[in-house]
């Protein structure tokens, strides 16, 4: 309902804008949609994981439990 509301006053504002808002409203989707892109990843990317994910399932990684990586952590820091 929150999203509903929000997009509704949006809208709102679109309808009565000048140019200028216009062309800010613009520039703002635009830079969002250009974040959207650049958080994707590669199909190589997801390769890679998928095979890392793979190896670590088998066995053949290493990995630490969480207590294991807060003292690595705190062992680095002092």
């Amino acid at each position: 309902m929150v999203t509903l509301a929000l997009r509704e006053a949006v809208k709102e504002y679109v309808n009565n804008a000048d140019v200028r808002l216009l062309k800010m409203i613009k520039a703002l989707a635009e830079s969002y949609q250009e974040d959207e892109q650049e958080l994707s990843l590669s199909e190589e990317q997801y390769q890679i994981i998928d095979k890392r994910r793979a190896a670590h399932l088998k066995g053949e990684s290493k990995s630490f439990t969480w207590e294991q990586v807060k003292e690595n952590a705190r062992n680095a820091a002092g």
